[in-house]
């Protein structure tokens, strides 16, 4: 048997039929709507005639969906839903940022790329202003009042609201001097020679390395010193102290001027990523977009200078 497809209908119906059922009478949705109860009367009247079916059950007291009426009312609610947010979406997109933008970031991350962009997000939109907290133990956004935090590594806790806004490689580096006695070495030569561990990773000795995808070798390293925070790592390593692995945001400058050398650099040492969490929220102000949208850039200009 053949279908006969139904005509388009008028969405603003769909808006009055559930301001009815919603308000529980015609007089009460017109006065929420702002039009006559006539033309309330009208439109409903007319989506019924649409759909071939009875909508509402009409008594001297109060108007109640039929059973097909109660289906529709669910679906409706979704739909306006839907079109609130992309309205609301809109209007977030093309407002300017403001207000205090609350930015929680690990120390290393935070001091090398997060400060320096605030300072920029700050003067390109003086009606914000930024306060950054520093520190390498996780924070509560909401119990903190965060409205961003950046990740840096690898996520554990998957029911965070999170984009991977970047990623960032770990380079073996050391002094110029110390890396010279390195040349011609493979990754299993290093085991013996003098490393700095970063305490505040999880196996700071044991590392996995990777040439061209075919070729892997898990070492681990002899620590002669051993030190709980990255920044600190870095200063040790131009001192001199031996072998390091650091991230290549916070090596980027320093292999650019000479002061560390990129030990073996044709292998690989594992990639982590860049993330920005955020609370759990319908939309993200203009200030947090505006900002994820600096961060990100930002990573591809280091990305493009970034040294082979």
């Amino acid at each position: 048997m053949a279908t006969t497809r139904m005509e388009a209908i008028n969405l603003n119906r769909l808006a009055y039929f559930a301001a009815v059922v919603d308000a529980g009478s015609f007089t009460r949705a017109a006065e929420r709507l702002g039009i006559t109860k006539t033309v309330v009367s009208q439109q409903v009247a007319r989506l019924e005639a649409e759909l071939k079916t009875a909508l509402l059950l009409r008594t001297t007291r109060r108007v109640e969906p039929t059973e097909a009426g109660r289906l529709l009312h669910a679906r409706c609610v979704m739909i306006l839903r839907t079109a609130e947010d992309a309205v609301d979406e809109l209007a977030q997109t093309n407002a300017e940022p403001m207000g205090m933008l609350r930015i929680a970031a690990p120390n290393d991350y935070g001091a090398t790329m997060i400060a320096p962009l605030a300072a920029k997000f700050a003067r390109k939109y003086p009606a914000c202003s930024v306060e950054l907290i520093l520190s390498d133990t996780r924070t509560d956004l909401l119990a903190n009042q965060i409205d961003l935090s950046i990740r840096v590594g690898w996520l554990n806790d998957s029911s965070q609201q999170a984009r991977r806004i970047g990623s960032f490689r770990q380079l073996l580096v050391a002094a110029p001097d110390v890396a010279a006695a390195f040349r011609g070495m493979t990754p299993d030569e290093l085991a013996a020679l003098p490393f700095i561990a970063n305490g505040a990773l999880d196996e700071p000795l044991v590392w996995r390395f990777t040439r061209r995808d075919i070729d892997s070798r898990t070492i681990r390293m002899r620590q002669s010193i051993s030190i709980n925070t990255t920044p600190a790592v870095l200063g040790a390593a131009l001192a001199g102290g031996g072998l390091c692995v650091l991230p290549d945001y916070l090596a980027a400058e320093h292999l650019k001027s000479r002061r560390l050398v990129h030990v073996l650099p044709s292998w690989s040492l594992p990639a982590g990523g860049i993330h920005a969490v955020y609370p759990a929220a319908r939309f993200r102000p203009p200030k947090i977009t505006a900002f994820v949208a600096m961060l990100v850039q930002e990573g591809r200009t280091l990305a493009s200078k970034f040294p082979e």
